[in-house]
């Protein structure tokens, strides 16, 4: 199976919403989360969709997803406390999936499972970045979908002098999906809750950490995550680009 697991657990304090959480503003009468689900409900090689979601607003999202007619989500279950706690019981939950599947007999038994952990608040990925993610992890067990670095960086000590200027044509940004082998990378969070009180802020830097080999995908540059204001604009703008890209026939403008 390919699984698409949706982290949907965070509140939004940066994004200075008192209402709702941000994964739930409307764009273009759209929750930013029902953007993100639609990509993944109509990718033809993703098979169900899981989510971890903020445990107050789940039958708020049970209403959306029979309203907006997202088909292929499974399960919904409770984030945690921290990100990768909510990771976590996403993952558990598409490894309940999976091994429903393979007792039924319906999945071929050298079938390893896939899974692609997303954010449900970056709702600007494309089919391809999908099917890329799949397809890097069939060849290479893992798929960190990033985006090259435009402008320089720099790393700072606690004054903020700088003490290291990284070279810009080998430094990328990671972003998500970032997807993975379900039996490996969920090894990784057992043996981290078990093991250790590390609490790290993705997969990729868990599975650095481990010395678990990462590959590398490029996905496109408009894949932000919305967690401010700003964010949140640019995203609405993208649309208005893509949109005018369809109806114009513009070709200078990412519509994938």
């Amino acid at each position: 199976m390919n699984i698409g697991v949706i982290f949907a657990g965070g509140v939004g304090k940066r994004m200075n919403n008192r209402v709702k959480p941000k994964q739930f503003i409307e764009v273009y009468g759209k929750p930013i989360i029902i953007h993100t689900l639609e990509i993944f409900d109509c990718h033809e090689e993703i098979d169900a969709i899981v989510i971890a979601c903020v445990e107050d607003w789940i039958p708020y999202l049970e209403k959306l997803i029979e309203k907006f007619g997202v088909r292929k989500v499974a399960k919904i279950v409770p984030g945690g406390p921290t990100g990768q706690e909510s990771r976590y019981n996403g993952l558990k939950a598409a490894e309940e999936l999976a091994c429903g599947k393979e007792q039924s007999g319906s999945q071929n038994k050298d079938q390893k499972d896939i899974v692609l952990i997303h954010d449900g608040v970056r709702p600007l990925i494309s089919q391809k970045t999908i099917t890329d993610n799949i397809e890097s992890v069939k060849k290479f067990g893992s798929a960190i979908t990033s985006t090259q670095v435009k402008e320089t960086v720099v790393v700072v000590d606690e004054e903020y002098y700088i003490r290291n200027v990284p070279d810009r044509s080998a430094t990328w940004l990671a972003r998500a999906p970032q997807s993975f082998f379900l039996s490996e990378i969920l090894d990784l969070y057992d043996h981290t809750r078990k093991e250790t009180d590390l609490d790290f802020v993705d997969s990729c830097t868990m599975m650095q950490h481990f010395g678990k080999p990462t590959h590398l995908i490029e996905g496109p540059n408009e894949n932000i995550k919305i967690t401010t204001p700003d964010d949140f604009y640019a995203m609405k703008a993208i649309l208005d680009a893509r949109e005018e890209a369809q109806i114009f026939g513009y070709d200078n403008v990412s519509v994938e």
